[in-house]
């Protein structure tokens, strides 16, 4: 059951069809250093229980974007299995970007007291967004992308200060957070999950933050300008890494001797 501070998909239809997922994660909190240090491969069985997750949920997809092309929403069941799959994803992604050091259960539903929660409202889907959402996916696709690939070229770097520090800095929390979010933001659009278009990277708007309560740390989330200067960072460094990929095979081809 959920808890009053931390709900969970399974709320009315009759939702807001615009409703933007949200991510709650306590902190930044003090983090053991042993556990930051073989995050990694402490999180090795979880890898194992979303492989084969991700197997189920890649023809619940298919399955529901049929459905909903009939029904104009997701069948609760399917709504159901995927809120869950991507509900825990994302607490062994909070745990391996060092957003918390809670270990993640290995269940589908967490103790109604595990720190790290996401809401999710499936209702109502525009059919012809369904039909072209493939397309519709490309612009969210590339800055997913760029965010992921420019935060693990320096994953390093953020790991090494938890480490040090044995907790993430706030700056490096908001950005993170910030990562993850509209990781779910768009992991939720792509299950059809909501008709809600990934937005808000760089935070909440301090107005609207204002007249809602705060339940978490990230939500509302609002991102410090140095929080915001390191989402940038991740982008310049997704698209330089993304360039580099490009032009090796070249630099290759091209330094190759001929004969």
């Amino acid at each position: 059951m959920a808890s009053d501070r931390y709900p969970t998909w399974n709320v009315p239809a009759e939702a807001p069809r615009e409703w933007l997922p949200a991510l709650d994660v306590p902190g930044p909190e003090p983090q053991k250093r042993l556990t930051v240090l073989l995050r990694a491969l402490i999180l090795v069985p979880h890898y194992i229980v979303l492989f084969v997750l991700s197997i189920a949920a890649f023809f619940a997809v298919v399955a529901g974007w049929f459905a909903a092309l009939v029904l104009g929403r997701l069948p609760d069941s399917l709504a159901g299995f995927l809120s869950s799959y991507l509900a825990y994803r994302v607490r062994v992604l909070v745990s391996l970007m060092l957003l918390h050091g809670a270990y993640p259960p290995f269940a589908l539903t967490p103790p109604a007291d595990f720190p790290v929660r996401i809401e999710l409202r499936p209702g109502r889907l525009n059919r012809l967004a369904v039909f072209f959402r493939l397309i519709l996916l490309i612009p969210a696709a590339i800055v997913q992308g760029l965010l992921g690939s420019g935060w693990w070229v320096a994953s390093f770097v953020w790991w090494l200060i938890t480490l040090i520090l044995g907790r993430m800095p706030r700056a490096l929390f908001e950005a993170t957070a910030a990562v993850v979010r509209f990781s779910v933001r768009f992991d939720a659009y792509v299950m059809l999950l909501t008709s809600a278009y990934p937005k808000r990277l760089f935070g909440d708007r301090p107005d609207e933050a204002r007249t809602e309560p705060a339940l978490s740390s990230t939500r509302p989330l609002l991102l410090s300008g140095a929080g915001k200067a390191l989402v940038v960072l991740f982008l310049v460094l997704g698209l330089a890494s993304g360039t580099a990929s490009g032009l090796t095979p070249t630099t290759e081809k091209d330094n190759s001797p001929t004969y």
